[in-house]
């Protein structure tokens, strides 16, 4: 069967991968109310349609802090894509690439970041950190990510440790003996591989690793150690993206983890307009969670997002298909925008504006 639609990827993909596995990518936090919402809330807007415009020629091409995309989008930061396959990260670097699209690259990758830029070489592709107790070991990735051609840093400020993922705790779930985060030292990611009825491997790395005394002030830190442009993932307020901007954040991600960090949060959809609003411009503001559609990166643009990370989706075509199939995942988001663009009348990415949209049901 050729996948027509990212659900039908996600059923291949299912299909191929272990359930703990696929618990462990498709799981949230608590009960899971924050991962739904994420995926209703694209269905509370419709488009506004206009016609007799000439869409002859549509064109969803961008920027995005100095990279060219043949699309608004990405590739959100995932951790451990050999779970998928094992190609891992490479195979994703790949098909970003031939995709026209972004890569944000886990902290916790499972191939090296020098690997993931020399199976891509010149494609955009950034690096997600979370802030470790261990700044040595920060500063050391922000160096070779410098030399490894990576465009941005990423920090993920809504994780002073991971959530608590039901789905994980009940499987046990722990990484296999032969897969770890290889960009870091052995000895800050073996809590990782242990685990015991009742517990999850990666919760307990996380409690040990990650410095949940980060605060704003810090920022100063990580800025003086490199030029890099530094990306925020993780707001969801408008006090926090007004924050953002004046502690001198390059972009922001509206994200609220895929709905893996606090059950109970909005949809990442929902608050866009507000932290667009209070942003006024000043830095390009992004969003993740739960798009499975090309309209829906249209949405995400009419709400004023600069683009759209992707995550879950492109596993899905990357277990069932390497390479292939996660390019496929991102060829057919980016096919689906387009007849988004010529169906309402806007041809331009400038012309997804507020005005394409309209609350559903209506008020």
């Amino acid at each position: 069967m050729v996948p027509l639609t990212l659900a039908e990827h996600g059923a291949l993909a299912k299909a191929r991968l272990p359930a703990v596995i696929w618990d462990f990518f498709e799981g949230g936090a608590g009960s899971e109310w924050t991962r739904r919402a994420n995926l209703t809330a694209w269905r509370r807007h419709v488009l506004r349609p206009r016609v007799l415009v000439d869409v002859s020629a549509p064109d969803c091409g961008t920027e995005l802090l100095g990279a060219r995309l043949a699309a608004p989008y990405g590739v959100a930061p995932m951790a451990y894509h050999r779970l998928a396959h094992p190609d891992g990260e490479c195979a994703t670097a790949r098909a970003a690439a031939g995709a026209g699209a972004l890569l944000v690259a886990s902290i916790f990758a499972s191939r090296t970041l020098e690997e993931i830029a020399a199976a891509a070489p010149g494609a955009p592709r950034w690096l997600q950190l979370y802030w470790l107790r261990e700044r040595d070991a920060l500063t050391a990735l922000v160096r070779r990510a410098e030399q490894a051609g990576y465009g941005a840093l990423v920090l993920t400020v809504d994780a002073p440790k991971v959530g608590r993922r039901l789905r994980d705790l009940r499987n046990a779930f722990a990484l296999p003996a032969d897969l770890t985060a290889v960009n870091l030292a052995p000895e800050l990611t073996g809590a990782a591989r242990e685990s015991a009825a009742g517990r999850s491997g990666i919760e307990e790395h996380s409690r040990q690793q990650f410095d949940p005394r980060l605060r704003w002030a810090d920022l100063a830190w990580l800025r003086a150690r490199t030029a890099l442009p530094l990306v925020l993932k993780g707001i969801l307020t408008a006090e926090d993206a007004r924050l953002a901007v004046e502690h001198g954040a390059d972009a922001i991600v509206v994200s609220n983890h895929g709905g893996r960090q606090l059950d109970g949060t909005p949809p990442a959809l929902a608050v866009l307009p507000e932290v667009v609003d209070a942003v006024g411009g000043r830095l390009p503001v992004l969003v993740d969670g739960g798009l499975r559609h090309g309209a829906d990166l249209a949405k995400a643009l009419a709400l004023g997002a600069r683009a759209a990370l992707v995550g879950r989706p492109v596993l899905w075509g990357l277990a069932h298909g390497g390479a292939d199939g996660a390019r496929a995942v991102l060829d057919l988001l980016r096919e689906e925008l387009l007849d988004t663009m010529v169906l309402t009348g806007r041809p331009a990415l400038a012309d997804l504006d507020r005005t394409a949209l309209a609350p559903w049901p209506p008020s």
